[in-house]
C-alpha cells in the first residue's frame, strides 16, 4: 500500500508521518525517507531495526498524547541497538488533509517518472517475472495476444492484449527496457530485431539458448543487421551461472538484472550465451 493509501485510509484514527530529515554516514535509510504509523498498522520504512521500532513506539505515544510533531536526533550506535554507525535526525509529524494531497501528487509524480519495462509473453516465466516486479519502482506492462492468459496479476501491472505486439516496441518511451519471452521463437526473433532497433533502449533480453541465440544472430546479420546491435543483446536473460530453469528462478534473476541496469551505475554483461533452452 502506498503512503497516500495508507493516509486515506487510517486518516480517521491519526496517523504520524515520520519522516529521515538528514542523515550522516552510514545509515540503513538515505534523507526522505518516509513511512506512516497508525495505532495499529505500518505503512513504508525508514530501515528497519531498532531505530525504526524506537520511531514507531514515539510516533504512537504522539497519537495517544495528541502531540502534533517531534524531533529526534538519533546516533546508530550500541546504545540504540544499531552498530551502523552513522546518525539520523528523525522528523514525526501527526499527518494533515494537507499530507495526503502532497504524498499522492508526489507519487503520482514518482509513478511517471519511473523507468518503463515492457514484458512480451504471459507464459510461466512472463508471468513470474511480472509478479517478480509488481513491488519494484518500475512501470511495467506485460503483453500477450491470447486470452486468459494474463488474468490475476497484480494491478501494478499493466496487462495489454494485442495481435502484434511490435508496434508497442516502436510506440515505448525512450530507455524502456524490452524483455522478451514469448510463446513463439518467430514472434521472438521479430520483437528483439524491433528492440535492437532502438538505440536508446536501456536494455533488450531474449529468453533462449545457445542455439536460439546463434540462429537469431545468423538472421539478424542476414537481414543486414550489425554486430554492434547484437552486443547490445541480454542472452539469456538472468545470466547463465545459475543451472535452474524454474520460471520463478529466471524471475528472479532477471528482476536483479533489470534493478542493477535500470536503477544502478553498472550495465548487466552483453551477450551471453545459455547451456539450455529455459521455456516461456
Amino acid at each position: 500500500m502506498t503512503l497516500a493509501a495508507f493516509l486515506s485510509t487510517h486518516r480517521h484514527e491519526g496517523v504520524v508521518l515520520v519522516r529521515i530529515a538528514a542523515a550522516s554516514g552510514s545509515t540503513p535509510r538515505e534523507a526522505g525517507a518516509t513511512m506512516a504509523v497508525s495505532a495499529g498498522a505500518t505503512a513504508g520504512t525508514i530501515g528497519g531495526g531498532q531505530l525504526e521500532f524506537h520511531c514507531i513506539d514515539i510516533a504512537r505515544e504522539m497519537l495517544t498524547e495528541g502531540a502534533a510533531q517531534r524531533a529526534l536526533d538519533i546516533p546508530l550506535g550500541p546504545q540504540m541497538g544499531q552498530c551502523c554507525g552513522g546518525r539520523v535526525r528523525v522528523a514525526l509529524k501527526r499527518a494533515t488533509a494537507a499530507d495526503l494531497a502532497r504524498l499522492a501528487a508526489s507519487e503520482q509524480a514518482d509513478a511517471v517518472l519511473r523507468p518503463s519495462v515492457l514484458l512480451f509473453g504471459a507464459g510461466h516465466t512472463g508471468r513470474a517475472l511480472a509478479l517478480a516486479l509488481a513491488p519494484l519502482p518500475f512501470a511495467t506492462t506485460l503483453i500477450d495476444d491470447r486470452d486468459g492468459v494474463m488474468d490475476g496479476l497484480p494491478s501494478a501491472i499493466t496487462c495489454i492484449r494485442m495481435a502484434d505486439p511490435v508496434t508497442e516496441i516502436e510506440a515505448a518511451r525512450p530507455g524502456s527496457a524490452f524483455v522478451i519471452l514469448s510463446h513463439s521463437h518467430a514472434l521472438d526473433y521479430r520483437l528483439t530485431e524491433a528492440a535492437l532497433a532502438r538505440s536508446d533502449a536501456s536494455y533488450v533480453g531474449m529468453i533462449g539458448s545457445a542455439t536460439k541465440r546463434a540462429r537469431f544472430e545468423s538472421s539478424f546479420l542476414r537481414a543486414g543487421g550489425r554486430n554492434e546491435a547484437l552486443s547490445r543483446l541480454t542472452c539469456p536473460i538472468g545470466g547463465c551461472d545459475v543451472d535452474d530453469k524454474r520460471p520463478e528462478v529466471i524471475a528472479a534473476l532477471t528482476a536483479a538484472e533489470l534493478v542493477r541496469c535500470l536503477l544502478g551505475h553498472r550495465q548487466p554483461a552483453k551477450g551471453r550465451r545459455a547451456r539450455h533452452e529455459p521455456a516461456a
